[in-house]
């Protein structure tokens, strides 16, 4: 699987239309930037200034194949600069742990834990890049507004076109205007396929704890480490 796109099985983390009010300029962006530019640039300091995150997320993968998408949730956490954890509740319970360039994942079902290298290309384009800040929007896509069918209020709605062709043809963004920080993220792949993020209950400059980012696993669990080639039996 790519390291933070697969669908299947370990499927890993990456109406009403809100138009801004005439006007208005968000804090601290520069007069000459269109509505777009200026909300992913605040969505960009935001996102910097962030030490730890808190979230409910709900993830939906839209497939070609079937009319109904596969509905998951569960709870998120980060710790800048480089820690995450994913831990899926519904309808299957797997965690998902990025940790120093390293993803790993856990599926309780199936008694395995899988290591894997995340790429430099997946950090820069995925749901992973944007949410640990290492993407400058505006050097790395095309920004435009977007609006699209949501039930929220005082959101800015922003579509990103990649300069560089690569997995997604596009990426839409929902971003609080109170916080600046992401509400949604939709990922459309060329293919048709898109994924869907949606964050609530988001919590900022909480303490986490640092158990929350390490990974024990039963004796006897399948282990299968990418990141040096060898498959082992619990730890």
């Amino acid at each position: 699987m790519a390291a933070v796109t697969a669908l299947e099985g370990g499927t890993s983390p990456a109406g009403i239309r809100c138009n801004p009010r005439e006007g208005q300029t968000p804090a601290g962006t520069v007069p000459s930037a269109s509505a777009a530019e200026a909300a992913v640039a605040n969505l960009e300091r935001a996102l910097k200034a962030v030490t730890t995150l808190e979230a409910r997320f709900e993830q939906l993968h839209y497939s070609m194949a079937v009319s109904e998408p596969l509905r998951e949730n569960g709870d998120l956490f980060l710790q800048k600069p480089d820690r995450m954890r994913w831990t899926y509740k519904d309808p299957q319970e797997k965690v998902f742990l990025y940790k120093e360039g390293v993803l790993e994942m856990y599926l309780p079902e199936e008694n395995q834990l899988t290591r894997s290298p995340v790429s430099k290309e997946a950090l820069e384009t995925d749901i992973f890049g944007i949410l640990l800040g290492t993407i400058s929007f505006l050097e790395a896509y095309v920004v435009e507004s977007n609006p699209f069918p949501t039930e929220a209020t005082r959101v800015r709605q922003v579509r990103l076109t990649p300069k560089i062709e690569g997995e997604f043809s596009h990426i839409l963004l929902e971003i609080d205007e109170t916080t600046w920080l992401l509400r949604r993220a939709i990922f459309l792949e060329w293919a048709g396929n898109k994924r869907e993020f949606i964050f609530s209950r988001v919590r900022t400059g909480g303490r986490i704890p640092a158990s929350t980012f390490t990974l024990k696993v039963p004796p006897g669990t399948e282990i299968i480490d990418d990141t040096d080639g060898g498959i082992r039996q619990g730890r």
